[in-house]
C-alpha cells in the first residue's frame, strides 16, 4: 500500500526505528540507570526514588523472586495495585529476573481475579492490602503459591509510613479484613532479597514481558502476549516522536492513569524511564482537589490521560490557576478526545491536547498527532515509525484516501497473539495484519480519523467493556431469562452500560440486578441504566440484535 500519509510526516521523525538498538526492556532500564543515576525516577506522596535507588531496590526484588521464592525465568508474577512506588520496583524486579508481568486491575471482583490468575498461570502476586480480601476469596482455586502484600505508605520514611498506613487502615478503614497467612510483606521481601545477589538473566526480544489482559470482542478477558521486542519498539517509536521537544533527564510527567493500564505503562513508565524523566505517580486521581494540589507542586512538562480526566481537571477549582509554562505534552488516548474538551484545554493551558490511538494488542501506540500541531484537529494523527496502516473495505479491497475501511496494522509493536488462545489469535489477524475492528478514513492531509468502532464494544472512561462478558455474567441470575448490554452516550464517561432484561421472576427489581452486578463486576462495568422488556429483538436465527437496541436508544436521544 502506498504510504500516502508520509506527505505530512512530522519533520525530524524517522520513517523507521531499529528495535535491535536494545536487547530488552532490561537493557533500556540499565542504560537509563547508567545515564541518569542521580535523577529522580518516581515520586509519590512527596517521596522520591532516584534511578540508582530504583536499580538497587528492583535488583533486591528480583533476588527475592529468584532466591526466596525459587521462581525461574518465564514465571508469571501478577501485580495488583494502584500507582505507588512499589509498582515500578516490582515491575522492573520481575523483568530483570526474566519473568513475565501480569497486570491486574485492583478493582476486579473475585470472579474476574480468579479468571485472570488461572488463565495466566501466575505463581505469585504482589498486592496492596486494601484489595487482599478479594484474593482471600479465590486464592485456593488458583495456582498462586506465594503472596507479597504491601501497604500504601510502605516506601515512605518510618514516621510518614507509619502515619499513612495507620490512617488508611484504622481511621479511613480502607483495608477490609483478609486471611493470607503465608504472605510476605513487601519490605521484608526487599530486605531478604538484599541478602543474596540478584542473578542476571539473559532476556531477549522474544521473551514475554507482559500478559496484558483485554476483553477482546468475544467474552472473557484474554492475555495479549507482549514481548520485550513489542514494548522496546513502542518505546523507541514514542521517543522518536517526542524527541523534538522532550529532553533527556529534564522531563516531569504526571502519571494519573493506572500503570496497570497499557497506555500509562508504556507511555508514562517505560518511555519516560527511557528519557530519564521524573514520573509523578498519582494514587487516587478521583480526588480531583487533591490531584490539583499535587499538580501545583511540580513544574510538570507532560501529562497523559483520557478525555474524562482532562474534562474533570478543567472543572476542578484551582486548575486554571496552575502554572502551565513548562507544559510540552498533553496527550489524550484510551477513548476519543472530545472537541469541546480539547478546545477548553487549550484555552486554559495555552497548549494543544494531542490525540493518539492504540490498542492493548499494539503495546499500545499506533498513531499520534505531531508535536507541533497548533490545535485540535479531530483526528488520531499519523502512524508512528515502522507502523504500516491498511484500510480494508467490507469487500476485502483496500480503501483509498477518503474511503472508510477497517483499520489494520502491521509493526514491531503488534502482539505475538493471545495467551494460549490460538483460535482467537487467528481471528484477529488477516494475512499478517492485525484487525482492529475500528473503521477509519485517511483525510486529504494523510491524517487518520476514526468514524466508527467495534460494533458491540462499550468504552467507559477509556476502559473496554464487552457485552458478551456482561451478558454471560448477568444471565447467571436465576430471575433473568435474557439480557443484552449496549453502551449509551454519557457526558462524563463517554459511554456507560445499559442493560435490557427479560424477566424470569416477575418480582425481580432493578435493585436486585444492581446488587448482583456489584458483586460480580468491576464498578465501571456495572450498568448505569436498566430497562425491563417483554422480549429482545432477534435475527431469524435467534441472535440478539444489539444494533437495533443501539438504534432505539439513538432515536430516543434525538426525540
Amino acid at each position: 500500500m502506498e504510504k500516502i500519509w508520509l506527505k505530512s510526516y512530522p519533520k525530524g521523525v524517522p520513517e523507521e526505528i531499529d528495535p535491535n538498538e536494545y536487547k530488552s526492556l532490561v537493557h533500556i532500564f540499565e542504560d537509563s540507570v547508567a545515564k541518569y543515576s542521580d535523577k529522580v525516577a518516581f515520586s509519590n506522596f512527596d517521596v522520591e526514588i532516584s534511578f540508582d535507588t530504583l536499580d538497587t531496590l528492583s535488583a533486591n526484588f528480583a533476588s527475592y523472586l529468584q532466591n526466596g521464592l525459587k521462581l525461574g525465568k518465564g514465571s508469571r508474577v501478577a501485580i495488583m495495585m494502584p500507582n505507588l512506588l512499589q509498582y515500578p520496583i516490582a515491575l522492573f524486579g520481575i523483568l530483570r529476573a526474566g519473568m513475565t508481568v501480569v497486570n491486574v486491575n485492583p478493582l476486579y471482583t473475585a470472579r474476574e481475579l480468579e479468571h485472570q490468575l488461572n488463565d495466566s498461570g501466575a505463581s505469585a502476586i504482589v498486592i496492596v492490602e486494601n484489595f487482599a480480601h478479594t484474593l482471600t476469596e479465590v486464592i485456593s482455586a488458583t495456582k498462586v503459591k506465594k503472596v507479597i502484600t504491601t501497604q500504601v505508605g510502605d516506601m515512605a520514611p518510618w514516621l510518614k509510613r507509619t502515619l499513612i498506613n495507620f490512617v488508611i487502615k484504622y481511621v479511613k478503614k480502607m483495608v477490609p479484613p483478609f486471611d493470607l497467612p503465608n504472605a510476605t510483606d513487601f519490605r521484608t521481601a526487599l530486605s531478604q532479597g538484599a541478602k543474596e545477589p540478584y542473578q542476571r538473566v539473559k532476556v531477549g526480544h522474544e521473551d514475554i514481558a507482559f500478559l496484558q489482559y483485554t476483553g477482546g470482542t468475544t467474552g472473557v478477558a484474554k492475555g495479549a502476549v507482549l514481548t520485550h521486542k513489542n514494548i522496546v519498539s513502542n518505546v523507541l517509536q514514542a521517543e522518536s516522536w517526542l524527541k523534538a521537544v522532550c529532553k533527556g533527564g529534564e522531563e516531569i510527567i504526571i502519571t494519573a492513569l493506572p500503570l496497570y493500564h497499557i497506555f500509562s505503562l508504556t507511555a508514562n513508565c517505560m518511555t519516560f524511564v527511557k528519557l530519564g524523566g521524573k514520573n509523578i505517580l498519582i494514587t487516587n486521581p478521583r480526588d480531583m482537589v487533591g490531584f490539583v494540589k499535587e499538580l501545583s507542586k511540580h513544574p510538570f512538562t507532560a501529562l497523559t490521560g483520557v478525555n474524562t480526566l482532562f474534562n474533570a481537571l478543567l472543572n476542578t477549582a484551582g486548575f486554571s490557576q496552575l502554572d502551565f509554562s513548562q507544559l510540552k505534552l498533553s496527550l489524550g488516548g484510551g477513548m476519543a478526545v472530545q472537541r469541546s474538551v480539547a478546545e477548553t484545554w487549550q484555552k486554559v493551558t495555552g497548549k494543544p491536547l494531542l490525540e493518539a490511538y492504540g490498542l492493548t494488542e499494539t503495546s499500545p501506540a499506533v498513531t499520534m498527532n505531531p508535536m507541533d500541531l497548533s490545535s485540535y484537529n479531530g483526528t488520531i494523527g499519523l502512524p508512528l515509525p515502522s507502523t504500516e496502516i491498511l484500510l480494508l473495505k467490507d469487500d476485502g479491497t483496500e480503501a483509498l484516501a477518503g474511503e472508510a475501511g477497517e483499520l489494520c496494522i502491521k509493526g514491531p509493536q503488534v502482539m505475538r497473539g493471545y495467551w494460549q488462545r490460538p483460535e482467537e489469535t487467528a481471528k484477529s489477524f488477516h494475512n499478517g495484519w492485525l484487525l482492529t475492528g475500528d473503521i477509519a478514513v485517511i483525510d486529504d492531509n494523510g491524517f487518520l480519523k476514526l468514524v466508527d468502532r467495534k460494533k458491540n464494544m462499550i468504552l467507559v472512561s477509556g476502559f473496554n467493556v464487552y457485552p458478551n462478558e456482561l451478558e454471560d455474567t448477568v444471565a447467571a441470575h436465576p430471575g433473568i431469562i435474557e439480557v443484552a448490554a449496549i453502551g449509551v452516550s454519557d457526558p462524563k464517561s463517554g459511554e456507560v452500560v445499559k442493560l435490557f432484561i427479560v424477566k424470569k421472576d416477575q418480582n425481580l427489581t432493578e435493585q436486585d440486578v444492581r446488587a448482583f452486578c456489584k458483586e460480580n463486576l468491576t464498578g465501571y462495568k456495572c450498568p448505569k441504566y436498566i430497562e425491563f422488556m417483554d422480549e429482545l429483538p432477534k435475527s431469524n436465527v435467534g441472535k440478539i440484535l444489539h444494533k437495533d437496541l443501539r438504534e432505539r436508544e439513538k432515536n430516543k436521544e434525538v426525540a
